[in-house]
Parts: C-alpha cells; structure tokens; sequence
C-alpha cells in the first residue's frame, strides 16, 4: 500500500469536531438566552414617567416609590399615571404622566418567562464600583454590593441565610420605599443603595468572621401570598418592635426555596468582569430609568423556561475565607 490509514489520527479528528460542534451550539444556547432578556430593554434610557408642570419643564425618570400600582395595564407600550408612578421625592406641580415614545419604550410581554440579571459589583481603592466574579472568595475589609434587572414587572424579595441558618428578609425593608417590592422592567434596583446617605450604609463590607451569605432573590409576577409588604410591612414593624426584619415560616420558606426547583437557564458574561459600572447604569438607578440595549448586560442571568411559572428564585453565595 501507498498509505496507511491513521486510526488515531481520524478518531483525534472525530472528537474535535464533535467538540467545536458542541461548543458553538453551547456558545449559540447562550446568546439566545442573552438575547431573549436584553431584547425587551428599550433602545434608550427611559424613565418611569415624565411629568410637565406650570413651569413649562419636564422632568424624566424621577426615583419611584415601589409601591404597586392602583391600576395596571397589558399594554405593550406602557402608560402610567401620576398615581401609579408617584416618586419619592414629588415634584411641586404634576399634571400628566406618560410614557409614550414607542422607540425608547421596554417591550414588556406578561407571556414571556420571568427572567432575572444581576451584577455583582466590588470597591475598589478608588472608590469605584467594578464589576467581580461572584464564585470568588471574599476577605475582610472588602466591600460588595449587587445590582439587578427584571425583564418584567413584578415584586422582588429578598432573604439572606448566614451558614445556612435560619432566613430572614432584607428586602423589602419597612424603612426603605416605604415596604414597597414593586419593580419595573429593566429598570435596575441595587442592594445596599448607592444613594444612601452615609458611606458605611452603600456597602455589604465582609467583618472579621468568614463564612458564606447566601442571598436569595425572588421574582414574582404578583406578590407572594404571606409576605407583607407595603403597608403590611411598615405596620408589621411597628407593632412587633425587635421581631423585624421579618422571618418566614419554616413552611413558607419550604414554599419559597421550592421555586429553585423550577427550570431555568442560566448564562454569564464573564467577560465584563474588572469593567468600572457605566455612567448610564449609575444614572439608571439613581433616576429610575429602564437600562438601555447599549449598556453592558447582566453578569448573570437566570430565565426560567416555562412562561406558566411565575416565580422565579436564584441564589447567590457570597463566601468570604
């Protein structure tokens, strides 16, 4: 013979051309998952509501009260009013608030899965907020705070376990929006605000102590049965001083841990790690403002798969060595 065929090498072949098949399918599942949640962000930086007083001015995306609205509409294009968009800080003289400008809107579909993106962002010396790697390990002194988006709007909760003990939920708070969990698509909501009034209170700074924090962030489509919130919470508070923040039952935390079972994809953006949080994404938050397609996407983001479940629970360790 003039040849010998090489076994080895066309098995060698073989396999890596299984392998780069199934990298590029891996690499297009991610995209459309990316796609499927950044899609409905609008073309441009769009707040809650524009409101035009005597002065002649309009004022755009002032920060929200979470508080859920007296009315709500299926329209794609959403409309709101000075009722159901009211601030927390309002202006002097409101006469109109709308939303109206369909290039710029959210796309807001109550059909599609329920899809959450976060962030984790990290100080650095400067001060600035970078973004890091949520799987990595923490040490003391290092100080951290988390940024997320819904593509829907919905109510968001939040519950931290230390070391696997017992859950309590720091989100919503009775002292902060007044009990309020309501959240508007893509309009991004960080914890602890940046916007708080001291230093000390804009950070999650890991003490002396290792262990693991283990955030769990639910989003739903309605509030969740049980759960005050809003007047419900600021009251519960009150009533019941030293029992808040407040903790759920060992048979509703079963309820809730519950939705992690559902199915979800998941894909990250590591590639946006070390990157300094955009200009627009701090004005988004601070204002109120949906995040637009241009800026940076999630570093994280969990979709559930059936657009029937309208829970959708992740959770986050944060584990500091």
């Amino acid at each position: 013979m003039r040849f010998k065929i090489n076994v080895f090498s066309i098995l060698t072949a073989l396999v890596v051309g299984v392998s780069t098949v199934c990298v590029v399918q891996a690499q297009d599942e991610e995209e459309g998952v990316r796609g499927a949640f950044l899609t409905s962000r609008p073309t441009a930086a769009v707040g809650a509501a524009v409101s035009t007083g005597n002065s002649g001015k309009t004022n755009t995306g002032a920060p929200r009260r979470r508080r859920r609205p007296l009315a709500r509409t299926s329209s794609t294009n959403r409309t709101t009013t000075s009722q159901t968009s009211s601030s927390r800080v309002r202006p002097q003289t409101t006469t109109t608030t709308s939303r109206t400008n369909t290039t710029t809107t959210a796309t807001v579909s109550t059909s599609a899965p329920i899809g959450l993106g976060y962030t984790l962002f990290m100080r650095d010396a400067n001060g600035d907020a970078v973004r890091v790697d949520p799987d990595r390990a923490f040490r003391t002194g290092e100080s951290v705070r988390l940024s997320m988006e819904t593509n829907t709007d919905g109510y968001l909760y939040i519950f931290n376990t230390t070391d696997n003990g017992d859950p309590v939920m720091i989100y919503p708070d009775a002292q902060l929006d007044e009990g309020g969990s309501y959240v508007e698509a893509h309009v991004p909501y960080e914890i602890p605000a940046s916007t708080a009034s001291e230093e000390r209170l804009r950070w999650f700074t890991f003490d002396a102590k290792p262990g693991t924090e283990r955030l769990y962030i639910v989003v739903t489509r309605e509030p969740l049965p049980g759960v005050p919130i809003e007047d419900d919470l600021v009251n519960y508070c009150r009533q019941n001083q030293g029992k808040c923040p407040w903790r759920p039952s060992a048979t509703m935390w079963a309820q809730v841990k519950a939705g992690m079972n559902a199915q979800a994809k998941i894909v990250k953006s590591k590639a946006t790690y070390g990157q300094v949080q955009t200009s627009g994404e701090r004005e988004a938050t601070t204002r109120g403002l949906g995040l637009s397609q241009s800026e940076p996407p999630p570093a994280v983001i969990r979709i559930n798969v059936s657009s029937n479940t309208g829970v959708l629970v992740t959770a986050l360790d944060l584990i500091h060595r």
